[in-house]
Parts: structure tokens; sequence; C-alpha cells
């Protein structure tokens, strides 16, 4: 695909398609619960559809009525051994957050994906499910999909420390553990986006949580629920640094989901110098609209706890060091390197075939800001947010163009992204 350059500025008001994470998770949750579940402003990319499909599979009734998606629970008893393979296409949350449902059940099933997801590690879920009583196999000593998953309905509790800062490890036990007699305990290594627990709530469960720590006792019925989804940080982060990036610029963002676990990049704009305002706060949604302008900006340090609350948003925020003065440093990332592709080294060789002055770390980057970009031939590996960073990055070339390959993988995440670009550039 040839990407627009030499963009004058972006101004205008987009409204921000729903949160990726949520959406996942209010179809299990509404899958998993008993009675109807109504959603409004989920998220219909190629990731959350695959997990509508399987759970579609697995006997739950799943359909649009308006603007709304319904999902008739019929709680973890009413789900029906599957008749073939359930494909998770390019999504890992799909695979690992279905490992934990299909881990309390009395079935043999297997999970698989495409090329890219084929190649992410699911040995960190399949040691805790194991440890639980569900055996699963993948290919060699990482597990890689496909995965023959043999549930059983009498899963054992278990205290586990999570090796990693992953939500999606946290939220497959929490799954199994909703569905086992006893009291399972968790320990963060790093305090990860928290949408699994404020769910559970929210459908009526009971979940202990301080600190890192989280405990929960099964087994557990959920109840169906009617809710609201904000939109996805992760894809308002693109605008929010198109915006900071692009000279003249100024754009509205609403429907912004500011989860404290997820707000990360908020914390580094204003480090970095950034313009971002707050027009409006929903607190009961967990969103606001913001307003983004074009800044003068400064390098920073982004390490520590700070990691897991914008882990998805690091591609782009790469981007946005690009264009600041001095040098920013990014560490204790590696689980970046496990993605759809290792987003270090695939962000390291795209920026710097731009004219980037960046280096890779084995747990993240350095990257020297103030460096003019330059059109190339980059291939995205068919990654959404590497593809999406590169298109935000071949505004700011002034000269040629940017050939970018693998740009059909943001649909994953994103389907009308170059729509709204567009409006964006036309307003």
């Amino acid at each position: 695909m040839l990407l627009k350059s030499n963009v004058k500025a972006l101004k205008g008001t987009i409204r921000v398609p729903g949160d990726k994470s949520i959406s996942h998770r209010a179809i299990i949750f509404g899958a998993i619960a008993e009675g109807l579940t109504e959603i409004e402003g989920l998220l219909e990319s190629q990731d959350v559809l695959a997990t509508i499909s399987a759970f579609q599979k697995m006997g739950v009734r799943i359909y649009q009525n308006k603007n709304r998606y319904l999902v008739e629970g019929q709680g973890f008893a009413g789900l029906k051994e599957p008749q073939s393979s359930l494909d998770m296409g390019n999504s890992g949350t799909s695979m690992r957050l279905l490992a934990g449902i299909l881990a309390g059940q009395d079935w043999t099933v297997t999970l698989k994906g495409d090329a890219s997801l084929s190649k992410r590690p699911m040995d960190r879920i399949a040691i805790p499910l194991e440890l639980m009583g569900a055996k699963i196999q993948g290919q060699g000593q990482r597990h890689l999909p496909p995965l023959n998953l043999k549930g059983s309905s009498k899963l054992k509790a278990i205290s586990y420390d999570l090796p990693v800062a992953s939500a999606q490890v946290k939220s497959a036990i929490l799954f199994a553990g909703l569905q086992t007699t006893g009291q399972t305990q968790l320990k963060e290594k790093a305090i990860t986006r928290n949408h699994t627990e404020d769910m559970i709530r929210l459908f009526g469960g009971r979940i202990e949580q301080n600190g890192k720590k989280i405990s929960i006792t099964g087994p557990q019925k959920l109840k169906g629920q009617k809710l609201r989804i904000p939109g996805d940080i992760s894809s308002a982060a693109f605008w929010l640094v198109a915006g900071l990036i692009v000279p003249g610029s100024q754009i509205i963002l609403e429907n912004v989901g500011i989860n404290e676990t997820r707000t990360g990049i908020l914390d580094v704009i204003k480090a970095m110098g950034g313009q971002v305002n707050y027009l409006s706060v929903d607190a009961k949604s967990k969103s606001a609209t913001l307003e983004v302008s074009y800044s003068q900006l400064k390098g920073t340090e982004i390490s520590g706890d700070l990691i897991p609350r914008l882990i998805d948003e690091l591609p782009i925020i790469a981007l946005l060091a690009s264009q600041a003065q001095g040098q920013t440093v990014i560490k204790d990332a590696e689980e970046l390197r496990y993605k759809e592709t290792d987003r270090i080294s695939v962000v390291t060789d795209i920026l710097k075939k731009m004219g980037v002055q960046i280096q890779d770390l084995p747990d993240g980057m350095i990257i020297t800001g103030g460096q003019p970009l330059k059109a190339c031939q980059v291939d995205a590996q068919l990654d959404h947010r590497i593809a999406m960073m590169t298109v935000i990055a071949a505004l700011l070339v002034k000269e040629g163009n940017v050939q970018l390959e693998g740009a059909e993988a943001i649909a994953t995440s994103y389907p009308e992204f170059f729509k709204d670009l567009e409006r964006l550039e036309n307003a």
C-alpha cells in the first residue's frame, strides 16, 4: 500500500471505536453468565469476531439487534462441545482467555490461529492451567499453537505467582478459578489492565484484590448484564500522537476509555510536554473526550510499573519519541517481543529505514529525536499496531511516499482506521 505523506494538518472530531480488550470480555462474560447480556459499542474487528465465532460453535446464541449485540448465556454448564477446532485468527486474547474457560469443561478441543498467532508462546497459560488439572499440548517447549486442550470439571485451586506481567495470563487463570472449588490466589509481577476483575464484579461475581495479590473463590454463577463499551485508548493513541507531531493539528477524540490501568500513554505525553486536555469525563463508563494539539516535545524515560499500562501503545510512542527533542529510553518491556511480532525488532527496523536514530535493547529501545522522516519500503509483518504506526509516520515524510506491506492487518483491531484518517485530513 502506498501511504499518504506530507500532510499539512489534521483537524476535526473522531469517535473512538470500542475497546478491543473489553469487547472480548463482554462477549465472554455474556456467554458464561446466565441470562441475557446486552452490549452497546462492541468493536466489530476481526479479533472480536473470532471470539464471537468460537462461542457460537459452543452453542451460545449471539446476534445483533439494531446497535446492540445480544448474548443469550446459559452459564458454564450450558456450553456445548464444539464439533470442530476453534479458530482464533490473529487474536492472542481470544486464545488465552478461552483456554481458561475450556480448562473447566470435560472436553478435548483444538485452538488454532493464523501464521502470526502460531508463533506466540502459550506456555505461560499452559503451565498454570495444567497445575489446576487441565491438559494442554502445543508445539515445542513454548507450547506454540495449535493447542490441544483437554479440560476437567474437577479443577483444583492453586496459588500462583505470575512470571510475566500479562492481563491475558491473569484472566485465563481467573476464568478457570470461577469454575474451581476453593480459593485460587494470584500474585502479579506488576499490576496489569483490570478489565476482567471489573467485569467479574459487574456480572455479580466476587473477587478480592490487595495490590498485586488477587484471590477468587469458586465455583461461581454470573448473571447477564447491560453494558456500554468505552472507546479503545490503544486506538486513540494513534490520533493522540498524530495530533502532537503533525504541525498545525488539533483533534478532538470522543469516547476514549480512561481506565486507570490503561492510561500510561497520557502520563508519557504529559512528561514529554504534550498538550492533551480533558473536555469531559464520564466516570461510570470510565471514558472521556480529549483534545490534542500539536506540541513541542522533549524526551523521557519509560520503564517499571508504567510499562503494563501502555504495553500496546509502545510502537506509536516510539514514533512520538522520534519527534521529541533529546533522548527517550524505553526499558523493562521485554514482553513486546512476544506480541503479534517481536515489536522491539520490527519497530526498530522500520523507524531506522525511515531515518530515525534508534537502538534496540533486549527489553526496549533508545530513540534520539529530532530527525526528519524519509520515504522507504517497509513490512509491518501483519502486525496491526505497527502498520498503523507506519501510516502515522508517513504523514511526516516530505518527499516521496512510504510503501507499506501488511496494512491489511489493521482490520484486526480498527476497521475504520483509514476512513477516520480521511475525515481528519478533509475537515
